[in-house]
């Protein structure tokens, strides 16, 4: 039972879960003795989690899908209530952000729309909305399909995976910073709005850790530490990265019933103190 709390018996619906993070907190669920539907639109990386659940005795099974799309959504959402049953715990991590929704620069100078520099007046509309798209739709569609199991039956959980760049907007990433920011509001939105309905609301705003999607932003291809990265660390008091392990603590917190079980429509930031530091 990871951290004291016993799953078993539930099932949990994690999306994103073939990347770093999200098929983390699928193998820390089964660990603690919940079934596990993987969604991830690698299907080959969700079963490469799943077959490590498996190899450790655990109950898992990886979905393609692409969290974008609800009618295929349902069609995945029919499966898993064939395959593992109802869903009592929804983790929304699908997520990420794309080259082209990012400015070159930090501060617009004059010239730069004449130079060879992507500027806020470059981003095009398609770029922008897959971002939208894929950081707060996919959550909100997947909340659409998933939250039908959970209406009315006490003690379930929907948990949400936010960023810090939602609470703090991080320089030339207007797009992703707004999605994951319309990503937080949404949550305590729909905390409120299952309030009464059994169904706990919350979020983790993980602040910066090491995945393959930022690994070309903070080192250079030789390993080597980016400039970005200095920036990253001088305004993370703790001064280093997160582990991945240590964003388990705050999600078996947040979704134990019983320590937790007055606390919905909350944020947790776990940013080594980024969201506390205004940097003076």
């Amino acid at each position: 039972m990871e951290f004291g709390l016993n799953l078993s018996g539930r099932m949990a619906v994690v999306t994103g879960a073939g990347g770093i993070l999200c098929g983390m907190f699928a193998r820390t669920l089964a660990q603690a003795g919940a079934s596990v539907a993987l969604l991830d639109i690698n299907l080959e990386a969700a079963e490469r989690t799943a077959r490590e659940i498996q190899a450790l005795g655990g109950n898992a099974a990886a979905y393609e899908v692409d969290v974008m799309d609800k009618d295929r959504l349902e069609s995945v959402h029919a499966r898993v209530l064939a395959e593992l049953g109802p869903c009592d715990i929804l983790i929304n991590g699908a997520g990420g952000n794309q080259a082209c929704a990012n400015t070159s620069k930090e501060y617009f100078e004059m010239g730069d729309i004449e130079a060879d520099v992507a500027t806020f007046f470059d981003l095009e509309y398609r770029g922008v909305q897959k971002v939208l798209d894929l950081n707060f739709l996919g959550a909100f569609l997947t909340c659409q399909v998933f939250a039908k199991d959970m209406v009315g039956r006490e003690g379930c959980n929907i948990l949400n995976i936010s960023s810090a760049s939602a609470l703090r907007p991080l320089t030339r990433i207007p797009v992703y910073s707004g999605a994951v920011a319309a990503l937080s509001n949404f949550t305590q939105w729909l905390a409120v709005h299952f309030a009464r309905a059994g169904i706990r609301v919350n979020a983790i705003a993980p602040g910066f850790f090491v995945t393959k999607q930022n690994e070309g932003l903070l080192y250079e291809e030789d390993g080597t530490p980016a400039a970005r990265t200095a920036k990253v660390l001088a305004a993370t008091p703790m001064g280093r990265f997160g582990k991945p392990g240590e964003l388990n603590g705050a999600l078996m917190f947040l979704l134990n019933n019983e320590a937790a079980g007055f606390i919905t429509g909350v944020i947790l930031p776990v940013d080594g103190g980024f969201a506390a530091n205004a940097g003076v």
